[in-house]
């Protein structure tokens, strides 16, 4: 059943990213990466990290999506027009992405009998569920870079009104 979820899921974050590069207008593009968020979300949730799962529902595909799309219509952004791409990118980017993936298969092949004795999430089994765990680190250790982030992000949404504020004559 999980292998099933993840081909499955797998599959519609790829098709999600595919349709996301290839759409005009940004908008679309915008709900395309919802969807690969929310399949990340059940790839997670598969994995048994349900508070990333929920995080990644609430934070990235609630909040920052409905951030990006705020920004699209303030800056009025019309359909995109196409280009060809830059010489360079299909000079070094295509050859270059050939060979990192060979490096990958190359590297999984020969290390599958290592890689097939991983656990995941062997450390959580000690008696503390991982949002215990979580949350203790988020609200102890990592206190001020989360609410930095918060900061940061409230910066960011109000320099985009700031950008997108039509001037008056």
């Amino acid at each position: 059943m999980q292998l099933a979820l993840f081909i499955i899921f797998g599959a519609l974050a790829v098709a999600g990213a595919l349709n996301l590069l290839l759409q005009r207008h940004p908008i679309n593009s915008a709900l395309s990466l919802v969807v690969v968020m929310m399949s990340l979300a059940v790839l997670y949730w598969s994995l048994g990290a349900e508070f990333l799962a929920a995080a990644q529902v609430i934070v990235y595909s609630g909040a920052i999506m409905v951030l990006f799309v705020f920004v699209i219509m303030l800056l009025n952004a019309g359909e995109e027009e196409r280009t060809h791409g830059s010489r360079a990118a299909y000079i070094v980017g295509i050859p270059g992405a050939a060979v990192i993936f060979c490096l990958l298969s190359f590297v999984f092949l020969s290390e599958q009998k290592a890689l097939g004795l991983a656990s995941l999430g062997g450390h959580l089994n000690n008696g503390l569920n991982n949002i215990a765990e979580i949350s203790q680190v988020l609200f102890t250790k990592q206190l001020l870079p989360f609410e930095v982030t918060s900061i940061l992000i409230l910066v960011a949404i109000l320099g985009a009104v700031v950008l997108a504020r039509k001037e008056e004559q």
